[in-house]
């Protein structure tokens, strides 16, 4: 349940056994000290300091008000952060724990509400003692929903206090009572334990594993299923959780569940969704699974993740869709769905994950050539316009893109050689060694071959062999080595004085794996312009 405040004079805060308490202002009038003060007087003095050396809370405690009217009094004033953290301050846990063991349902149910409030402000050793009261309390959902309801509130404000409290909470079973108070009531009831479950096992490992011992599973998909807007997104934080264990998600599998977790990718926070989202990665590694998944609309709810979620949620939703188009039938249904300027997105972003992520879906879905024109149309813009580090990534995937069997309509189509020549001479040293690498790979199809040489890319290739990097000298290398390779272009590199140069290059290579690597090719290809016999 929500904290059942409100904020006009005529306050409706709390329907307790068909009753309804209204504070009217300054109304209500109670006698302490010896004199008559309204719910307002005692506010005041709560605020202000003492009065006769006392506090108003020390006076609520040692009089004679009966312990209905303490608990209205409390109830009242915790309505307020400033009082809620004076009654904490003054040590007041006694008197609510008191109160919690009264025989009256109204004045319990006032009391949890109050220690819920002041919950965040009081130490974990005082709330610790009221923990197995709360716990005992919910055991009241059969005959009375309203208490237990204000007990499951209590208890969700306890456990975002800290792990130690969430642990205790646990191991005193509140964690199967709310499981059974979720599946078996509705509304507010179900609402208020739901929340309280989800603080439980969200956080703290120990009440994860104790909701999946008491069967908690099969209730929370069910709920996910057939719940209501609300209780959907609650059940759908706990199903991520649950099956962030590896025996959740195979029983699950089991009990043909996947379209709930699903679904929980689908709706709630960013977190849960993420969490959902890893789950159906993890399943995905299976190839069997992959296909269910797909089959069952995985597919569109993780592009929108990919779309609409932060970027953590971002980033996982396109790990798992780059799983599940490892699958010949799925390359065209994933690019179908939007996914590819998405991994754009991805790529063109300052986190080095998300570029990682973007450039495997894009070597996963290039598989398909429809897929991999697509892609390389993105890859041009971004080696036109992009930013140095967007570039580099580019430039990553042309390279991969290049050992494809359909390069040529790819790569070539795209209108790629132009920018690739040009961007040898990128005055960044990354972009040079990618670009470089990606010409090596390209210059072993004859196609690709024809078009760098028509963009004029031999003689920039000649001229970085003095390039300062070893890993762009040795891909020119390997470029130039296959460009030799073939007669048709020994004129070009003739003409580009390449023959010299690579003679230069050969006497300046020193020892090493990398040095004897790059003169093999200079080697070769001097040998193919009849320098070397």
């Amino acid at each position: 349940m929500e904290d059942p405040c409100c904020h006009n004079q005529d306050r409706r805060v709390g329907l307790v056994n068909g009753e309804t308490f209204v504070d009217k202002g300054r109304t209500n009038s109670y006698c302490l000290f010896g004199k008559s003060y309204t719910l307002g007087d005692a506010r005041d003095v709560l605020l202000n300091g003492s009065v006769d050396e006392e506090t108003i809370f020390q006076a609520i405690s040692d009089s004679s008000i009966t312990e209905r009217k303490v608990a209205k009094i409390l109830f009242h004033l915790s309505n307020e952060k400033a009082c809620a953290q004076a009654l904490a301050a003054w040590q007041g846990m006694p008197l609510l724990i008191r109160l919690l063991r009264s025989p009256r349902d109204a004045t319990k149910m006032q009391s949890c509400i109050t220690l819920g409030r002041v919950a965040k402000f009081a130490t974990e050793e005082d709330l610790k003692q009221s923990v197995p009261l709360l716990v005992e309390l919910l055991t009241s959902y059969t005959t009375c929903h309203d208490l237990a309801e204000c007990a499951a509130f209590a208890l969700r404000r306890l456990a975002k206090v800290g792990e130690d409290l969430s642990v205790e909470i646990g191991t005193l079973g509140a964690v199967p009572l709310l499981l059974d108070i979720s599946s078996s009531s509705d509304g507010s009831l179900q609402l208020a334990a739901l929340k309280a479950l989800s603080e439980l096992v969200l956080y703290t490992q120990m009440n994860l594993g104790l909701l999946a011992q008491s069967g908690g599973l099969p209730a929370i998909v069910n709920l996910v299923v057939s719940g209501s807007s609300e209780v959907k997104c609650l059940a759908a934080e706990i199903l991520g959780a649950l099956t962030s264990l590896r025996e959740m998600r195979r029983a699950l599998v089991h009990m043909s569940g996947i379209s709930a977790l699903i679904e929980a990718a689908r709706v709630g926070c960013n977190a849960s969704r993420a969490r959902a989202a890893h789950a159906l990665g993890l399943l995905a590694f299976t190839k069997r699974l992959r296909r269910t998944i797909v089959n069952a609309g995985g597919v569109p709810v993780l592009v929108d993740l990919l779309n609409s979620g932060d970027h953590m949620a971002k980033l996982i939703a396109g790990n798992t869709l780059g799983i599940l188009s490892a699958h010949a039938n799925h390359l065209r249904h994933v690019a179908e769905a939007g996914a590819i300027p998405l991994f754009v997105n991805l790529l063109e972003g300052n986190d080095p994950l998300g570029k990682e992520i973007a450039e495997d879906g894009f070597c996963i879905l290039a598989v398909l050539e429809e897929n991999a024109i697509a892609i390389a149309e993105h890859l041009v813009r971004i080696l036109e316009n992009g930013t140095v580090e967007a570039k580099a990534a580019a430039a990553d995937v042309i390279w991969d893109l290049s050992s494809y069997k359909h390069s040529v309509p790819v790569v070539t189509g795209s209108g790629a050689m132009p920018l690739l020549a040009r961007l040898l001479r990128d005055e960044n040293e990354e972009v040079r060694e990618r670009i470089s690498g990606a010409v090596a790979q390209l210059s072993y199809n004859d196609s690709d071959k024809q078009a760098m040489a028509e963009s004029g890319i031999i003689s920039v290739l000649v001229e970085l062999l003095h390039d300062p990097s070893d890993d762009v000298k040795e891909n020119i290398a390997e470029a130039l080595h296959n460009f030799a390779e073939d007669t048709f272009y020994r004129l070009d590199m003739s003409e580009a004085s390449a023959a010299p140069a690579l003679l230069e290059l050969q006497n300046s290579l020193s020892a090493g794996s990398r040095a004897r690597e790059t003169g093999n090719h200079v080697t070769a290809a001097l040998h193919y312009l009849g320098q070397l016999t």
